[in-house]
């Protein structure tokens, strides 16, 4: 597996983008106007309020993935994304008749623990790590950037995952994390700098940077995909869970989660938050993980469920 520098780009991440980390998640709102807003993710998911919506099952929620080549794996500081370059689409289910999302990109949220990791809670249980996969309405818009904030715009199916046996699905991720270590360096440049919105540094699938990322000939999304027999879930309407919480954002969460093994969790849990050789503030440890955002209130939000 080769790996890949990247030195320059069109993007330059904004001011904003290196100033929010999850200790000071209490005051995104500061920088970040929509995380004040009234309908923010994640949220606890209690099962007894759910509402059983039978309409969910008349046209099944469809994944339509296919094997992504050369896809590129990064750690940017808060997470660990996988950039998806095949055309994997999405239809049915909670999703407006005959409209296609596309799927964008995988994240990682996970704990320093087990005890803890996931950004939803089911009845107040947390998991040690949820995985997104982000996806954008490519029938209504022509862009991600486009979909951000817009209604019946963006699309983000959601898995808990718990420790046990080796994920099979995952090997081609986790081997290369390693490889990873360190975030990767972004570089500023006044001359772009006029072109950075909010939308641009959440989603941009290229970075002014240097150090490694690294490319992976092959990867399949549909084995982050519970069994076909497993695929009850939840469904409500919340926002972005990281800067700048855009909202408009439908929440698909699976009901059964996935297994990774104890040595490739512990793999996420060795990356680190910084650049190689930065300085820290005192107290931090550097060490990337607890990247999760506190549960939001549900307000007058209604959580259906495709199952009973």
């Amino acid at each position: 597996m080769a790996d890949s520098v990247n030195e320059e780009s069109d993007y330059v991440p904004g001011k904003d983008e290196l100033d929010w980390g999850y200790e000071e998640g209490v005051e995104w709102g500061l920088h970040f106007p929509a995380a004040n807003g009234e309908y923010q993710s994640p949220i606890n998911l209690n099962s007894r309020e759910a509402q059983y919506d039978p309409s969910l099952l008349d046209i099944g929620l469809s994944p339509n993935y296919v094997v992504c080549r050369d896809c590129e794996v990064i750690n940017d500081g808060h997470t660990v994304r996988i950039l998806l370059k095949s055309k994997s689409v999405v239809t049915g289910g909670p999703l407006p008749s005959d409209h296609e999302y596309e799927l964008h990109e995988v994240r990682f949220h996970w704990g320093k623990e087990n005890q803890r990791g996931s950004e939803h809670t089911v009845n107040f249980k947390a998991f040690p790590m949820e995985l997104h996969l982000i996806h954008w309405n490519s029938t209504l818009f022509n862009s991600l950037e486009d979909a951000l904030g817009r209604k019946n715009g963006i699309l983000i199916i959601a898995l808990f995952v718990q420790v046990g046996k080796e994920h099979l699905g995952l090997k081609a991720i986790t081997e290369v994390l390693q490889d990873l270590q360190y975030k990767v360096r972004r570089i500023s440049c006044h001359i772009c700098n006029h072109m950075i919105t909010p939308s641009k540094f959440f989603f941009s699938t290229v970075f002014f940077r240097q150090g490694k990322s690294k490319i992976i000939p092959c990867f399949n999304p549909n084995t982050l995909l519970p069994d076909p027999l497993l695929r009850d879930y939840w469904v409500y309407e919340g926002s972005l869970t990281t800067p700048p919480c855009s909202e408009n954002v439908t929440w698909i969460l699976y009901r059964y989660p996935l297994t990774i093994s104890q040595m490739q969790i512990e793999e996420f849990r060795r990356l680190r938050s910084h650049v190689k050789g930065a300085e820290l503030p005192e107290g931090n440890d550097g060490m990337l993980g607890d990247n999760f955002r506190p549960t939001q209130p549900l307000s007058d939000r209604t959580v259906r469920a495709a199952f009973q």
